[in-house]
């Protein structure tokens, strides 16, 4: 691992995502515990909020030829996704083939980078002080965030 060359700041984590065999009955089974809203869907996940994060449910068959680890990741948050890009592609780390920034550690764990701007995932500026960062909101972030009457001031 090379030492050189600026690093993104990790922020905080934006969603988990498990796999699943069956979305609806996941969502009824999380249901059953407890309170949230579906922030969306698609033919193959469900999205639980959880105010400005989320876990997203995918639904993963076998008999689809897919392994159940396809879909499972996380979401991690960083200031800069531009400069995590540079330094996959100088320390050699191959990317998955999505459209956005995904690609395994070397122990296959799959990590999914989004940069704090773009996401409802919002720190306290308290927080964001404290770990020295000046960090905004992109206006689609805000106006997903207004919706829910969470708007970072």
């Amino acid at each position: 691992m090379s030492d050189d060359g600026e690093r993104a700041r990790m922020v905080g984590i934006n969603h988990v995502a498990l796999s699943v065999g069956d979305t609806e009955e996941a969502r009824e089974f999380y249901g059953s515990i407890f309170d949230f809203e579906v922030r969306g869907r698609t033919d193959s996940a469900v999205f639980l909020d959880m105010g400005d994060q989320f876990l997203a449910l995918t639904e993963d068959a076998d008999d689809a030829g897919r392994t159940t680890d396809d879909h499972r990741h996380f979401g991690l948050v960083v200031d800069d996704a531009d400069v995590v890009e540079r330094r996959l592609e100088a320390e050699g780390v191959e990317r998955i083939a999505t459209a956005g920034l995904d690609f395994r550690d070397p122990w296959g764990n799959r990590i999914q980078v989004v940069q704090y701007d773009g996401v409802q995932f919002t720190k306290a500026g308290a927080v964001l002080d404290g770990m020295g960062l000046d960090l905004d909101k992109s206006e689609s972030a805000r106006a997903e965030l207004a919706e829910k009457g969470m708007a970072p001031e």
